[in-house]
C-alpha cells in the first residue's frame, strides 16, 4: 500500500510537473540572463519541488508555489554566482519574479478566454484557426488545402484572428466585471 501511494504521489507531481513546465521556465528565464541558467536553475527547482512535494496542498495553485521554490532557486543561484557581475540584486530578483508571478495569472486568463472564444466560432472558421496554428505548419500548404489562394486564406484568417481579439477582450472584460 505504502508503494502504491508512492507511485501515486510521483504520478501526481510529474502530471503537474509537466503541465506547468513551460510556463515555470519562461518565469525562471525572466529571472536570469542565459537559457543555461535558466537550465540550471529549473534543474534545481525540479529537484526541491521533488523533495518538497509533501507539503504541496493539493487546493492550491501547483504554478503559485512552483514560482515561490523557483524564484527562491533563484536567489541560491544568483549567490552562488555573486561574484560575477552580470548577475541580478535581490532586489531586482524579487521584483520581477512579483512581476513574472502577476503576468502568468494575466497569460493564464486570456488562454482560458481563447477558449471560450475558440468554441464560439462557427466550426468551419474554427477548423481553420487551428489549422493555421498547428506546429510546423506552412499557412500556404493549409490554403491549399483548403481549395484557396494564399491571398484569400490570409483574409480569412486575419478576419477571424480579429474577432478572437474582440471576443477575447470581451470575455476578460465581463470577468473583471464578475459576469462570466
Amino acid at each position: 500500500m505504502g508503494n502504491e501511494n508512492s507511485e501515486e504521489r510521483y504520478e501526481d507531481f510529474v502530471s503537474l510537473f509537466t503541465r506547468h513546465e513551460p510556463a515555470l521556465r519562461a518565469f525562471v528565464r525572466s529571472l536570469v540572463f542565459t537559457w543555461d541558467d535558466a537550465d540550471e536553475v529549473m534543474q534545481n527547482t525540479g529537484l526541491v519541488l521533488w523533495r518538497k512535494f509533501d507539503t504541496f496542498d493539493p487546493d492550491t495553485d501547483f504554478m503559485r508555489w512552483a514560482c515561490v521554490v523557483a524564484r527562491f532557486e533563484v536567489l541560491a543561484w544568483r549567490r552562488d554566482k555573486a561574484r560575477d557581475r552580470h548577475v541580478f540584486d535581490e532586489g531586482l530578483v524579487n521584483l520581477l519574479a512579483e512581476e513574472a508571478a502577476d503576468e502568468h495569472e494575466v497569460l493564464a486568463q486570456e488562454r482560458r478566454a481563447l477558449r471560450v472564444c475558440l468554441q464560439k466560432l462557427p466550426e468551419k472558421q474554427r477548423r481553420i484557426v487551428m489549422a493555421a496554428y498547428e506546429p510546423g505548419v506552412r499557412l500556404n500548404q493549409v490554403a491549399a488545402k483548403l481549395g484557396k489562394t494564399a491571398t484569400a486564406f490570409y483574409k480569412i484568417l486575419n478576419r477571424s484572428r480579429s474577432g478572437l481579439l474582440k471576443c477575447i477582450e470581451g470575455q476578460l472584460l465581463r470577468e473583471e466585471r464578475g459576469q462570466v
